[in-house]
Protein backbone atom coordinates (compact mmCIF):
# COMPACT_ATOMS: atom_id res chain seq x y z
CA UNK A 1 0.00 0.00 0.00
CA UNK A 2 2.74 2.43 0.91
CA UNK A 3 4.58 1.87 -2.40
CA UNK A 4 1.44 2.21 -4.52
CA UNK A 5 0.62 5.56 -2.85
CA UNK A 6 4.18 6.94 -3.21
CA UNK A 7 4.49 6.33 -6.97
CA UNK A 8 1.65 8.72 -8.07
CA UNK A 9 3.02 11.46 -5.77
CA UNK A 10 6.50 11.19 -7.32
CA UNK A 11 4.98 11.31 -10.81
CA UNK A 12 3.16 14.56 -10.01
CA UNK A 13 6.32 16.16 -8.61
CA UNK A 14 8.32 15.14 -11.69
CA UNK A 15 5.72 16.67 -13.97
CA UNK A 16 5.83 19.92 -12.03
CA UNK A 17 9.63 20.07 -12.34
CA UNK A 18 9.45 19.44 -16.10
CA UNK A 19 6.85 22.15 -16.59
CA UNK A 20 8.86 24.61 -14.52
CA UNK A 21 12.04 23.99 -16.50
CA UNK A 22 10.32 24.22 -19.85
CA UNK A 23 8.61 27.44 -18.81
CA UNK A 24 11.98 28.98 -17.80
CA UNK A 25 13.55 28.00 -21.13
CA UNK A 26 10.77 29.66 -23.05
CA UNK A 27 11.23 32.83 -21.06
CA UNK A 28 14.93 32.87 -21.91
CA UNK A 29 14.42 32.08 -25.59
CA UNK A 30 11.37 34.24 -26.23
CA UNK A 31 9.22 36.80 -24.52
CA UNK A 32 11.18 39.73 -23.20
CA UNK A 33 14.52 37.99 -23.82
CA UNK A 34 17.75 38.03 -21.79
CA UNK A 35 18.67 41.62 -20.78
CA UNK A 36 22.08 42.66 -22.16
CA UNK A 37 24.20 45.71 -22.90
CA UNK A 38 25.66 46.02 -26.37
CA UNK A 39 28.11 48.09 -28.42
CA UNK A 40 28.97 48.25 -32.13
CA UNK A 41 32.26 47.06 -33.63
CA UNK A 42 33.91 50.19 -35.00
CA UNK A 43 36.92 51.03 -37.13
CA UNK A 44 39.59 53.31 -35.68
CA UNK A 45 43.33 53.82 -35.38
CA UNK A 46 44.97 52.19 -32.38
CA UNK A 47 48.48 52.98 -31.09
CA UNK A 48 50.85 50.06 -30.51
CA UNK A 49 52.39 50.57 -27.07
CA UNK A 50 54.93 48.90 -24.81
CA UNK A 51 52.79 46.82 -22.49
CA UNK A 52 52.78 46.96 -19.53
CA UNK A 53 53.87 50.61 -19.41
CA UNK A 54 57.34 50.87 -17.85
CA UNK A 55 58.17 53.06 -14.86
CA UNK A 56 60.54 55.91 -15.65
CA UNK A 57 62.89 58.03 -13.57
CA UNK A 58 63.14 61.76 -14.29
CA UNK A 59 66.73 63.00 -14.62
CA UNK A 60 68.20 66.46 -15.23
CA UNK A 61 69.56 67.08 -18.70
CA UNK A 62 72.82 68.27 -17.13
CA UNK A 63 74.08 68.60 -13.56
CA UNK A 64 77.01 70.68 -12.35
CA UNK A 65 78.53 71.01 -8.91
CA UNK A 66 79.82 74.54 -8.29
CA UNK A 67 83.16 74.61 -6.45
CA UNK A 68 85.52 77.55 -5.88
CA UNK A 69 88.75 77.65 -7.86
CA UNK A 70 90.32 80.05 -5.39
CA UNK A 71 89.95 80.13 -1.62
CA UNK A 72 88.72 83.07 0.39
CA UNK A 73 85.75 84.74 2.00
CA UNK A 74 82.42 84.85 0.16
CA UNK A 75 81.67 88.56 -0.01
CA UNK A 76 78.34 88.33 -1.86
CA UNK A 77 75.74 85.78 -3.05
CA UNK A 78 73.90 87.05 -6.13
CA UNK A 79 70.94 84.66 -6.39
CA UNK A 80 68.09 83.15 -4.39
CA UNK A 81 68.54 79.46 -3.67
CA UNK A 82 66.04 77.32 -5.57
CA UNK A 83 65.64 79.92 -8.30
CA UNK A 84 66.33 79.62 -12.00
CA UNK A 85 69.55 81.12 -13.34
CA UNK A 86 70.77 81.78 -16.86
CA UNK A 87 74.09 80.98 -18.47
CA UNK A 88 76.98 83.22 -17.30
CA UNK A 89 74.88 84.76 -14.51
CA UNK A 90 76.99 85.87 -11.54
CA UNK A 91 76.41 83.54 -8.57
CA UNK A 92 79.12 84.26 -5.99
CA UNK A 93 81.80 86.85 -5.39
CA UNK A 94 84.83 85.81 -3.37
CA UNK A 95 86.61 88.76 -1.70
CA UNK A 96 88.99 89.88 -4.49
CA UNK A 97 91.26 92.12 -2.38
CA UNK A 98 93.93 89.47 -1.62
CA UNK A 99 94.07 88.60 -5.34
CA UNK A 100 94.26 92.28 -6.30
CA UNK A 101 97.15 92.84 -3.89
CA UNK A 102 99.03 89.82 -5.21
CA UNK A 103 98.49 90.99 -8.77
CA UNK A 104 99.77 94.49 -8.00
CA UNK A 105 102.88 93.08 -6.29
CA UNK A 106 103.68 90.68 -9.13
CA UNK A 107 103.13 93.34 -11.78
CA UNK A 108 105.69 95.55 -10.03
CA UNK A 109 108.08 92.65 -9.92
CA UNK A 110 107.51 92.00 -13.60
CA UNK A 111 108.14 95.65 -14.47
CA UNK A 112 111.48 95.50 -12.68
CA UNK A 113 112.35 92.22 -14.37
CA UNK A 114 111.57 93.73 -17.78
CA UNK A 115 114.02 96.58 -17.07
CA UNK A 116 116.71 94.17 -15.91
CA UNK A 117 116.25 91.94 -18.91
CA UNK A 118 116.43 94.91 -21.29
CA UNK A 119 119.81 95.85 -19.80
CA UNK A 120 121.09 92.30 -19.96
CA UNK A 121 120.04 92.05 -23.61
CA UNK A 122 122.01 95.18 -24.56
CA UNK A 123 125.09 93.95 -22.67
CA UNK A 124 124.75 90.53 -24.27
CA UNK A 125 124.61 92.08 -27.75
CA UNK A 126 127.87 93.89 -26.90
CA UNK A 127 129.44 90.64 -25.69
CA UNK A 128 129.78 92.06 -22.16
CA UNK A 129 127.78 89.33 -20.36
CA UNK A 130 127.78 85.60 -20.79
CA UNK A 131 125.05 83.48 -22.38
CA UNK A 132 124.28 82.04 -18.98
CA UNK A 133 123.65 85.47 -17.42
CA UNK A 134 121.45 86.45 -20.34
CA UNK A 135 119.39 83.22 -20.09
CA UNK A 136 118.97 83.65 -16.33
CA UNK A 137 117.62 87.17 -16.73
CA UNK A 138 115.24 86.08 -19.48
CA UNK A 139 113.95 83.13 -17.41
CA UNK A 140 113.27 85.42 -14.43
CA UNK A 141 111.30 87.81 -16.65
CA UNK A 142 109.30 84.94 -18.23
CA UNK A 143 108.48 83.43 -14.83
CA UNK A 144 107.04 86.71 -13.62
CA UNK A 145 104.97 87.01 -16.82
CA UNK A 146 103.42 83.65 -15.99
CA UNK A 147 102.89 84.68 -12.36
CA UNK A 148 101.01 87.80 -13.40
CA UNK A 149 98.85 85.78 -15.78
CA UNK A 150 98.03 83.41 -12.93
CA UNK A 151 97.15 86.33 -10.66
CA UNK A 152 94.82 87.75 -13.32
CA UNK A 153 93.16 84.35 -13.72
CA UNK A 154 92.72 84.00 -9.96
CA UNK A 155 91.14 87.43 -9.86
CA UNK A 156 88.66 86.30 -12.53
CA UNK A 157 87.95 83.19 -10.42
CA UNK A 158 86.71 85.45 -7.63
CA UNK A 159 83.53 85.76 -9.68
CA UNK A 160 81.71 82.42 -9.99
CA UNK A 161 79.16 82.26 -12.82
CA UNK A 162 76.51 79.78 -13.98
CA UNK A 163 77.77 77.46 -16.75
CA UNK A 164 74.27 77.03 -18.28
CA UNK A 165 70.60 77.81 -17.78
CA UNK A 166 69.25 75.80 -14.88
CA UNK A 167 67.69 75.69 -11.43
CA UNK A 168 69.75 76.08 -8.30
CA UNK A 169 69.60 73.77 -5.33
CA UNK A 170 70.19 74.53 -1.67
CA UNK A 171 72.95 76.96 -0.75
CA UNK A 172 75.80 75.30 1.15
CA UNK A 173 77.82 78.42 1.98
CA UNK A 174 76.64 81.96 2.71
CA UNK A 175 78.10 85.44 2.77
CA UNK A 176 80.99 85.66 5.22
CA UNK A 177 81.88 81.95 5.01
CA UNK A 178 85.47 81.04 4.17
CA UNK A 179 85.71 78.50 1.35
CA UNK A 180 88.60 76.32 0.34
CA UNK A 181 89.38 75.48 -3.26
CA UNK A 182 88.57 73.07 -4.76
CA UNK A 183 87.15 70.93 -1.94
CA UNK A 184 84.07 72.88 -0.85
CA UNK A 185 80.77 72.43 -2.71
CA UNK A 186 78.92 75.72 -2.94
CA UNK A 187 75.90 74.71 -4.99
CA UNK A 188 74.43 72.20 -7.44
CA UNK A 189 72.64 73.36 -10.60
CA UNK A 190 70.32 71.12 -12.63
CA UNK A 191 69.41 71.85 -16.21
CA UNK A 192 65.73 70.91 -16.55
CA UNK A 193 64.88 72.53 -19.91
CA UNK A 194 64.97 70.03 -21.55
CA UNK A 195 64.85 67.08 -19.16
CA UNK A 196 65.38 63.32 -19.40
CA UNK A 197 63.16 60.38 -18.45
CA UNK A 198 65.07 57.09 -18.19
CA UNK A 199 63.26 53.74 -18.27
CA UNK A 200 63.81 50.08 -19.14
CA UNK A 201 61.85 47.70 -21.38
CA UNK A 202 62.15 43.93 -21.96
CA UNK A 203 64.76 43.00 -24.54
CA UNK A 204 62.18 41.43 -26.90
CA UNK A 205 61.03 44.97 -27.77
CA UNK A 206 64.52 46.05 -28.85
CA UNK A 207 64.37 44.95 -32.54
CA UNK A 208 60.99 46.64 -33.01
CA UNK A 209 62.15 49.85 -31.30
CA UNK A 210 65.33 50.05 -33.40
CA UNK A 211 63.36 49.44 -36.59
CA UNK A 212 60.75 52.10 -35.79
CA UNK A 213 63.41 54.65 -34.75
CA UNK A 214 65.08 54.32 -38.15
CA UNK A 215 61.81 55.28 -39.83
CA UNK A 216 60.41 57.98 -37.52
CA UNK A 217 60.60 59.73 -34.19
CA UNK A 218 59.02 57.64 -31.43
CA UNK A 219 56.63 59.55 -29.18
CA UNK A 220 56.87 59.13 -25.40
CA UNK A 221 54.32 60.33 -22.84
CA UNK A 222 55.07 60.60 -19.11
CA UNK A 223 52.26 60.51 -16.54
CA UNK A 224 51.89 60.46 -12.79
CA UNK A 225 49.05 60.75 -10.31
CA UNK A 226 46.91 63.92 -10.48
CA UNK A 227 48.60 65.12 -13.67
CA UNK A 228 46.31 67.29 -15.79
CA UNK A 229 48.07 67.24 -19.17
CA UNK A 230 50.76 64.56 -19.56
CA UNK A 231 53.89 65.98 -21.21
CA UNK A 232 55.13 64.55 -24.51
CA UNK A 233 58.70 63.89 -25.53
CA UNK A 234 60.63 61.67 -27.89
CA UNK A 235 62.89 58.66 -27.55
CA UNK A 236 66.50 59.82 -27.97
CA UNK A 237 68.75 57.12 -26.50
CA UNK A 238 69.09 53.32 -26.49
CA UNK A 239 71.76 51.84 -24.26
CA UNK A 240 74.45 49.73 -25.93
CA UNK A 241 74.00 46.73 -23.62
CA UNK A 242 71.11 44.58 -22.41
CA UNK A 243 71.32 43.94 -18.68
CA UNK A 244 72.05 40.18 -18.48
CA UNK A 245 70.56 39.88 -14.98
CA UNK A 246 67.18 41.41 -15.83
CA UNK A 247 67.01 41.02 -19.64
CA UNK A 248 66.04 44.70 -19.82
CA UNK A 249 67.39 47.46 -22.07
CA UNK A 250 67.74 51.01 -20.80
CA UNK A 251 66.13 53.80 -22.85
CA UNK A 252 65.96 57.56 -22.40
CA UNK A 253 63.45 60.09 -23.66
CA UNK A 254 63.90 63.86 -23.91
CA UNK A 255 61.10 66.26 -22.93
CA UNK A 256 61.07 70.05 -23.53
CA UNK A 257 59.61 70.55 -20.02
CA UNK A 258 59.04 74.25 -20.63
CA UNK A 259 56.38 74.43 -17.93
CA UNK A 260 58.43 72.47 -15.33
CA UNK A 261 55.87 69.64 -15.20
CA UNK A 262 58.63 67.08 -14.74
CA UNK A 263 61.06 67.37 -11.83
CA UNK A 264 64.36 65.55 -11.27
CA UNK A 265 63.95 62.48 -9.09
CA UNK A 266 60.29 61.85 -9.93
CA UNK A 267 58.99 58.42 -10.89
CA UNK A 268 56.54 58.44 -13.80
CA UNK A 269 54.65 55.95 -15.93
CA UNK A 270 56.02 55.95 -19.45
CA UNK A 271 53.86 55.36 -22.53
CA UNK A 272 56.05 54.58 -25.56
CA UNK A 273 54.17 54.45 -28.87
CA UNK A 274 55.84 52.15 -31.40
CA UNK A 275 53.39 52.56 -34.28
CA UNK A 276 49.70 52.91 -35.12
CA UNK A 277 47.26 50.25 -36.34
CA UNK A 278 45.16 51.98 -38.96
CA UNK A 279 41.54 51.04 -39.71
CA UNK A 280 41.45 48.40 -36.98
CA UNK A 281 38.15 46.85 -35.87
CA UNK A 282 37.73 47.33 -32.12
CA UNK A 283 35.16 46.37 -29.50
CA UNK A 284 34.94 47.08 -25.77
CA UNK A 285 37.29 44.69 -23.98
CA UNK A 286 34.48 43.31 -21.79
CA UNK A 287 32.79 41.93 -24.91
CA UNK A 288 35.59 39.37 -25.40
CA UNK A 289 34.98 36.10 -23.57
CA UNK A 290 37.20 33.04 -23.17
CA UNK A 291 35.81 29.53 -23.65
CA UNK A 292 37.15 26.01 -24.09
CA UNK A 293 37.89 26.67 -27.75
CA UNK A 294 39.44 30.08 -27.28
CA UNK A 295 38.11 33.62 -27.34
CA UNK A 296 34.68 34.59 -28.65
CA UNK A 297 32.07 37.33 -28.59
CA UNK A 298 28.31 37.22 -28.60
CA UNK A 299 26.96 38.94 -31.72
CA UNK A 300 23.36 40.18 -31.76
CA UNK A 301 21.81 39.02 -35.05
CA UNK A 302 19.09 41.00 -36.89
CA UNK A 303 16.40 38.71 -35.38
CA UNK A 304 17.60 39.77 -31.88
CA UNK A 305 19.12 36.38 -31.05
CA UNK A 306 22.65 35.76 -29.81
CA UNK A 307 25.34 34.15 -31.95
CA UNK A 308 28.57 32.87 -30.39
CA UNK A 309 31.34 34.06 -32.73
CA UNK A 310 34.99 32.87 -32.41
CA UNK A 311 37.44 35.78 -32.82
CA UNK A 312 41.15 36.42 -33.00
CA UNK A 313 42.11 39.41 -30.91
CA UNK A 314 45.08 41.77 -30.95
CA UNK A 315 46.20 44.53 -28.64
CA UNK A 316 44.12 46.32 -26.03
CA UNK A 317 44.15 50.10 -25.61
CA UNK A 318 42.10 52.21 -23.19
CA UNK A 319 39.43 49.57 -22.69
CA UNK A 320 39.13 48.69 -26.39
CA UNK A 321 40.37 45.41 -27.91
CA UNK A 322 41.40 44.97 -31.53
CA UNK A 323 39.61 42.11 -33.31
CA UNK A 324 41.88 40.77 -36.03
CA UNK A 325 39.38 38.30 -37.47
CA UNK A 326 35.87 36.97 -36.91
CA UNK A 327 33.96 40.25 -36.84
CA UNK A 328 32.79 42.86 -39.32
CA UNK A 329 32.46 46.60 -38.89
CA UNK A 330 29.04 47.64 -37.59
CA UNK A 331 28.11 44.29 -36.04
CA UNK A 332 26.66 44.53 -32.55
CA UNK A 333 28.38 42.68 -29.72
CA UNK A 334 27.21 42.00 -26.17
CA UNK A 335 29.26 43.81 -23.52
CA UNK A 336 27.33 42.77 -20.40
CA UNK A 337 24.93 39.93 -19.60
CA UNK A 338 26.87 37.14 -21.36
CA UNK A 339 26.18 34.72 -18.49
CA UNK A 340 22.48 34.67 -19.47
CA UNK A 341 23.24 33.83 -23.10
CA UNK A 342 23.67 30.76 -25.26
CA UNK A 343 23.58 30.48 -29.06
CA UNK A 344 20.08 31.27 -30.33
CA UNK A 345 18.81 32.85 -27.11
CA UNK A 346 16.63 35.91 -27.59
CA UNK A 347 18.16 39.13 -26.24
CA UNK A 348 16.61 42.27 -24.84
CA UNK A 349 18.93 45.28 -25.26
CA UNK A 350 18.94 47.49 -22.19
CA UNK A 351 20.46 50.91 -21.59
CA UNK A 352 23.26 51.34 -19.09
CA UNK A 353 20.90 53.25 -16.80
CA UNK A 354 18.32 50.47 -16.73
CA UNK A 355 21.03 47.89 -16.21
CA UNK A 356 22.40 49.81 -13.24
CA UNK A 357 18.99 50.26 -11.63
CA UNK A 358 17.78 46.75 -12.26
CA UNK A 359 17.19 44.67 -9.10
Amino acid sequence: MKNSTLIPVLAVMAAMLVNGCSGGAKKGAGGTGAPVLVAPAVVTNVPVLINPPPVGHVMPYSTVTIRPQVGGVISQVHFQEGSEVISNQLLFTIDPRPMQAALAHDRAQLENAEIQFSREQKLFDQKLVSQDEYDTSKASRDALVATVQTDELNLDFCEIRAPFDGRTGSLQFHEGNVVKAPDDTLLTINQIHPIYVAFAVPEQYLPRIKKEMREKTLKVVATYQNMDVPPQGELTFIDNTVDPTTAMIQLRATFPNEDNTLWPGQFVQVVLTLSDLTNAIVVPSQAVQTGQNGQFVYVVKPDQTAEERPVTIGITYQGETVVQSGLQTGETVVTDGQLRLAPGVKVNIKSALLSTNAP
